[in-house]
């Protein structure tokens, strides 16, 4: 790189005014000369592979609490009773049997509870997703009188156990005929306690989006309803994402509510069915209860190992504003 320097007389009695060229680049030293960056990083040596070795050591011996019981469950079906709490326990068993699972679908119509279950998640996750999207939009961008005390009021929901409303919601239903049906597994899940926790995290997602996309809608000539359903929603896929997995979670996992409303077993959910599996004198079927809990655990494991990553950063989205 060189800069030349001209000198200028400025006349008789003047002064001189040097002017400074542009500095002259040297293209072809420039290509190929490294970056500061990697100039100041040459010294620096890669990481060992030691230290991953080392790492994934830590979490693999962390993971053994959390990964064992779910082992033990899983082999622990297909293994004869007698050898199900031997000590120490065997991670597999010596004479595999499908026993377990076979007297999982004799000892009580559990292919049906199986689809009660499924269809009420499913029903409940959807209407949670839209009602809460909706909800969630309307406190973010529509701005109305009495607009954050009746958030609060909505927010007061998260605050109530379910057990001080299941009387009273209990002697509702009953006056109006819907005890021993799937109404009220409905109709209370839908509306309760997860549908305000979605409610809010949909707010917040709501509130982060930028006015502008509203305002070039409205200039295009879109109302209210088709900026909700043509533009918000399908951004808010993450968020979406996130409100659908805990809900159906909450909804799969469901047992108080089943237990006090529903007295049929071909109409019971699979929480509430895994507590009948007792022989004749009382005692616990254990290899059918395992076989039976490893069935219901599959569809929550399912959708966590593939659904995590849009849960993580559904919920992360919805804290970047408040």
């Amino acid at each position: 790189m060189r800069t030349d320097a001209i000198a200028l007389s400025g006349g008789p009695g003047g002064s001189a005014v040097d002017v400074v060229a542009p500095p002259v680049v040297d293209v072809e030293h420039a290509l190929h000369e490294p970056p500061p960056d990697a100039r100041a990083g040459r010294g620096r040596g890669r990481p060992s592979p030691w230290r991953k070795v080392v790492l994934y050591g830590i979490l693999s011996v962390l993971a053994i609490p959390f990964v064992f019981p779910t082992w033990w469950m899983i082999t622990s079906s297909f293994k004869p009773i007698n050898e199900i709490f031997a000590f120490p326990p065997a991670l597999w068993p010596s004479s595999p049997t499908l026993d377990g699972y076979v007297g999982a679908f004799t000892a009580q119509p559990f292919a049906l509870q199986y689809f009660n279950s499924m269809y009420i998640a499913i029903v409940v996750t959807a209407g949670t997703m839209l009602f809460s999207s909706m909800a969630g939009y309307a406190f973010a961008r529509i701005r109305f009188r009495g607009q954050g005390v009746l958030f609060l009021v909505v927010l007061t929901g998260l605050l109530i156990p379910a057990e001080v409303t299941i009387v009273p919601l209990f002697q509702m239903f009953n006056s109006w005929g819907m005890i021993d049906t799937h109404w009220p597994l409905l109709l209370v899940t839908t509306f309760g306690a997860p549908s305000v926790l979605a409610t809010f995290i949909m707010r917040q997602y709501f509130i982060t989006l930028p006015v502008e996309l509203e305002e070039a809608a409205r200039i295009d000539g879109l109302g209210r309803w088709r900026i909700y359903w043509s533009i918000a929603l399908p951004l808010s896929r993450s968020a979406l994402a996130a409100v659908a997995i805990f809900t159906f979670l909450h909804v799969w996992n469901l047992y108080l509510e089943p237990t006090v409303y529903l007295q049929t077993p071909e109409l019971f959910t699979l929480p509430q069915a895994l507590t009948r599996y007792t022989d004749a004198y009382g005692g616990e079927m254990w290899n059918v209860q395992l076989a039976a809990a490893t069935l219901t655990a599959l569809p929550v494991l399912i959708v966590f190992v593939f659904a995590q990553k849009q849960f993580v950063e559904g919920l992360a989205q919805t804290g970047l504003k408040g």
